[in-house]
């Protein structure tokens, strides 16, 4: 029996198409102990809520009646210089964030009126992400489902199990995404209630995935050991990031630990780097650290999978 607790997401998607078999529904929950310098969801790092902005979004502080600038308690929402609107109406006036003043009590966001000022993340119950997915149902057709992604879902561990067992309970298809980062006692109470884990192993040197992600790969592959011990069902995922992930060594030794898994392994993913993420960046006022790492190339891509399908395992590029 679920518990209907309380948890932070940031967003539901329906007809995912890449996050588990068939037509999926995917929450995104909140909360990452890892720091990839690739992350393409940095809005999914922490645990609480974010403050957001969208520039292009915002009408000027002349319409608004500078109902940002007034909320701020911190003085922490500026006027910018004026710019030309993009209808050619006039000149209008903008908003900057200080985010070195900036503490995160979101009540700009509360009065942005076009939603330029917005907040990544709200609390909703397991009940309320179950009645939100079950409306997608009728396209779960031939092998579809569910998936529970992030962030790292095992981050908010009672949430995700909770979510879990409510949707298994009611019979549609759960996929678990997952770095593996988490107690492995943790996933054995998950692993009862999902029928994929789509499994994250970034580097197979811990020094490596420690300088890429900020945590040794011990605990991650131990659990990947684990689950496959305990007939669970891996689709293993495998970032190729340029100049960092893609020597042939770790590539080869990726392809070696996967076989070690056997059966457990039904599929393995190249997921190519690529910077679509970048803008979200800008809009938390993060700074992005891969500026100079270019996606690989598709030749290298191919040969990439060629590689892994030498070793007898079912792979494809993401």
């Amino acid at each position: 029996m679920y518990k209907n607790v309380t948890g932070h997401i940031y967003d539901i998607q329906g007809y995912a198409v890449h996050d588990g078999p068939g037509i999926r529904s995917t929450i995104y929950v909140k909360g990452c102990p890892l720091r990839c310098l690739w992350c393409h969801s940095p809005e999914s790092q922490r645990h609480e809520f974010e403050l957001g902005y969208l520039p292009i979004k915002c009408l000027g502080t002349e319409l608004c009646k500078n109902a940002c600038i007034d909320a701020c308690p911190e003085s922490a929402v500026l006027k910018k210089e004026p710019i030309q609107a993009l209808d050619g109406s006039g000149m209008i006036q903008k908003v900057e964030i200080d985010r070195t003043k900036c503490v995160g009590c979101l009540k700009c966001a509360g009065t942005c009126i076009s939603k330029a000022l917005y907040v990544s993340g709200w609390d909703t119950t397991v009940d309320e992400v179950f009645d939100r997915v079950n409306k997608d149902r009728g396209f779960f057709q031939n092998g579809g489902g569910v998936t529970i992604s992030g962030g790292e879902p095992m981050a908010q561990y009672e949430f995700a199990l909770n979510i879990a067992i409510r949707l298994k309970d009611s019979g549609l298809h759960v996929c678990l995404d997952t770095t593996g980062f988490a107690a492995m006692e943790q996933f054995g109470n998950i692993l009862p209630y999902v029928d994929l884990f789509l499994y994250d192993i970034k580097h197979m040197n811990t020094v490596m995935h420690k300088n890429l992600t900020g945590v040794g790969n011990e605990l991650i592959l131990n659990n990947a050991r684990f689950l496959a011990e305990n007939k669970a069902a891996l689709q293993i995922r495998v970032p190729v990031i340029t100049k960092l992930s893609d020597k042939e060594t770790n590539l080869r030794e990726t392809a070696e630990f996967c076989v070690s898994l056997g059966e457990a392994v039904k599929l393995v993913q190249l997921l190519p780097y690529h910077a679509t993420g970048r803008m979200k960046y800008e809009r938390l006022g993060w700074q992005y650290k891969l500026t100079n790492v270019e996606p690989p190339e598709e030749a290298f891509m191919l040969r990439t999978l060629e590689m892994f399908q030498s070793y007898g395992l079912s792979c494809q590029l993401y």
